[in-house]
């Protein structure tokens, strides 16, 4: 399985019947997935599917889905409301007889409101059906078109991904293999140190302080922090090649990069593993920005 990115867009659109449709389909980065969808009144039984459908493409995400609906070529219905029709003469009759005056005219009449009504002639229930069916097959072809978009791009992530995960293996080993983090190279500074405290007071007991260099050599050692490191960028190389909704995972994977790296820093009593602790800090900083696009 492919990695998948959280960012995409797509657009399909259709006829069926008098009706004609679009929808437009967006992707943003979010923690878990939520679908928000604009319907126009009146096309709310397409939501459930609409759902169903998200869910079972999407794992990760906020997509955003606007449906756009019109009516062309639909001839309108006049029908004339009896009723009101028969109270606006009956007071016509009633003024013309006080008034000696003439009796309506046909447009005068029609012209009192309420007397015609003016609608749309109504769907039947295979015509509706067949129309919600369509945006339906028209949802689907653009959640399709989305995902796929997704996928390209999740593809483009895993390159850089893999590319920061070599870098920082390849730190790891300079850091692994520096002079600077070897037991004699520790000792030896440690021996300076200590011979300088002595010859500058005569308080100071050799034989204590040598104790105390043993033990802080051995807090110096990044040998743990970087097997975890070593073990951290082979689990992550994993999850790349595996695929799939993985981002929550190598997110944490990040973190965890993250916490070693410091630890490194902070034991680094060496400058060339002081930069190199910060070049690989930079490079998991970069790592996690991108995992943050992943499905």
């Amino acid at each position: 399985m492919a990695l998948s990115s959280m960012t995409g867009f797509a657009r399909s659109h259709g006829t069926c019947g008098a009706y004609g449709f679009e929808w437009e389909i967006k992707s943003v980065n979010a923690k878990g997935f939520d679908l928000r969808l604009r319907l126009p009144p009146g096309w709310d039984a397409v939501e459930t599917a609409a759902r169903k459908a998200a869910t079972a493409a999407l794992s990760r995400g906020t997509v955003y889905a606007n449906l756009v609906v019109k009516r062309a070529n639909a001839a309108p219905t006049i029908r004339i409301n009896e009723d009101v029709l028969s109270s606006v003469l009956n007071v016509a009759a009633v003024i013309a007889a006080r008034l000696a005056a003439p009796p309506p005219t046909v447009d005068g009449i029609l012209a009192v409101r309420g007397v015609v009504e003016v609608g749309e002639n109504e769907d039947s229930e295979e015509e509706r059906a067949a129309a919600e069916a369509a945006i339906g097959a028209a949802f689907d072809a653009a959640l399709g078109s989305i995902a796929d978009m997704r996928c390209r791009e999740g593809a483009t992530l895993g390159l850089i991904l893999t590319a920061r995960l070599d870098e920082l293996a390849a730190l790891a080993a300079r850091a692994d293999a520096a002079p600077g983090r070897k037991a004699e190279a520790i000792r030896a500074r440690l021996a300076t140190q200590i011979a300088t405290l002595v010859e500058a007071s005569e308080r100071f007991d050799p034989d204590r302080l040598h104790q105390e260099a043993l033990v802080m050599a051995t807090k110096a050692d990044i040998r743990e922090e970087l097997d975890r490191i070593a073990s951290h960028i082979a689990q992550a190389r994993e999850l790349v090649a595996k695929g799939g909704p993985v981002g929550r995972r190598l997110d944490f994977l990040a973190q965890e990069l993250n916490r070693e790296v410091n630890t490194c820093c902070s034991k680094a009593n060496d400058l060339e593993l002081t930069n190199i602790g910060l070049e690989m800090k930079n490079v998991v900083e970069q790592f996690r920005e991108q995992v943050q696009n992943l499905e």
